[in-house]
């Protein structure tokens, strides 16, 4: 079958698990799934081409609601095994799920390190400032005068800002998205997928169950005011002056991704037995 022919056969249904999501009513992972399965579709990529990684969180139950090639990994370390798989199977698409706490928190090392190698995956992380999973404690995201019960009169913290510190580490692709628009998130996933090295996707997806003042986020977005650069002084500017809600594809770097080249010959296991025994 022709590539034209196969993405003219593939719908999103096509690459929805029979699972059943358990997310909260209202929350914006529903919608973002919506946008994953429309870009598949759009992309006509075969469901066994796809893997979709993800850490623990409300996000990163992402790969049992898809018919793709799914993990299931620790908290903070699914772009380690993501990383790992792409540069093993540089035949797959491989997609990371992952939220605001997983993401940015414990999984916040590998991050920067995922950006700086450039690596050809996409890394999609709902945040919606908060510890959804774990009853609303305050994420890496959340605003520092954030007063709830769990943080009498906040953190007094400055909230992490990661479309600056993927910029600043290396990622070749930045966008934000919001759940709220399934169709203008799945052309962006879709763009983020195709775009060589590490592709970096920010999707605002309110928590209304403890954070209920995120229904007014479909207010506050609004298209990015200037076209995409591949300058990443520009980017640095304009990136720094946002107001965390503007939507687009911010960056599309040309760096060339990481590929390492693997030899040829086989591995004697015996022989390496008896090296580990000496």
């Amino acid at each position: 079958m022709s590539v034209i022919n196969l993405q003219q056969s593939c719908k999103p249904a096509d690459y929805k698990s029979a699972v059943k999501p358990i997310w909260c009513p209202g929350c914006g992972d529903y919608h973002v799934l919506m946008s994953f399965t429309r870009a598949f579709a759009q992309l006509g990529l075969p469901p066994e081409q796809i893997a979709v990684i993800s850490g623990i969180g409300c996000s990163s139950r992402i790969p049992a609601y898809t018919n793709c090639y799914g993990f299931h990994g620790v908290h903070g370390r699914s772009l380690a095994v993501g990383a790992g798989l792409k540069v093993t199977r540089p035949d797959l698409t491989v997609i990371v799920a992952s939220g605001d706490g997983d993401g940015y928190s414990i999984g916040g090392n590998h991050f920067l390190h995922a950006c700086r190698r450039n690596i050809d995956m996409t890394y999609v992380v709902m945040d919606n400032r908060v510890y959804g999973m774990t009853k609303g404690q305050p994420s890496p995201t959340t605003e520092p005068d954030f007063d709830t019960a769990l943080s009498p009169g906040g953190t007094g913290v400055s909230p992490f800002h990661p479309l600056v510190i993927a910029l600043a580490s290396g990622a070749n692709f930045i966008a934000r998205c919001f759940s709220g628009e399934p169709n203008e998130t799945a052309d962006i996933l879709a763009e983020a997928i195709k775009h060589p090295g590490f592709s970096f996707v920010e999707i605002l997806s309110p928590c209304v169950t403890f954070r209920p003042d995120e229904k007014e986020w479909k207010n506050l977005i609004h298209p990015a005011p200037v076209a995409t650069t591949n300058d990443p002084a520009r980017a640095a500017r304009r990136i720094m002056t946002d107001d965390g809600f503007n939507i687009g594809i911010l960056y599309r770097g040309d760096r060339r991704p990481y590929s390492p080249e693997f030899g040829t010959q086989g591995v004697d296991l015996a022989e390496l037995e008896r090296e580990f025994e000496q």
